[in-house]
């Protein structure tokens, strides 16, 4: 198993408006195309960060999952669009992580 961390940054006052596309059309829609989101938060340090987390079987599998998605036309037509407005694109940070044996996340 591998999982991606992702740390985004949303424009001042976005915030709320991001957890609700989150929570309510982006989450649904990846999960509803096979991805497995292990969990999404938002800072109490930084009050314009969003931080989520998912789960692929290696890195194949995430690539797969990624062409499903991320090439569907359901996400280049009603999502891209929408997001960008609230997302500081250049802060956004990835990191691709493996649990390590006595993790309790597997």
């Amino acid at each position: 198993m591998i999982f991606e961390l992702r740390i985004y940054t949303i424009k001042k006052g976005c915030r709320n408006k991001w957890v609700e596309l989150m929570d309510t059309i982006i989450i649904p829609f990846q999960v509803e195309m096979g991805m497995t989101v292990i969990g999404s938060f938002i800072s109490l340090d930084h009050e314009d960060e969003y931080i989520w987390i998912r789960r692929f079987n290696d890195e194949d599998h995430r690539k797969e999952l990624y062409d499903v998605v991320y090439g569907s036309t359901y996400w280049k037509t009603k999502i891209k669009n929408v997001m960008g407005d609230m997302l500081i694109r250049e802060k956004v940070s990835v990191y691709l992580l493996k649990a390590t044996p006595g993790s309790g996340i597997q």
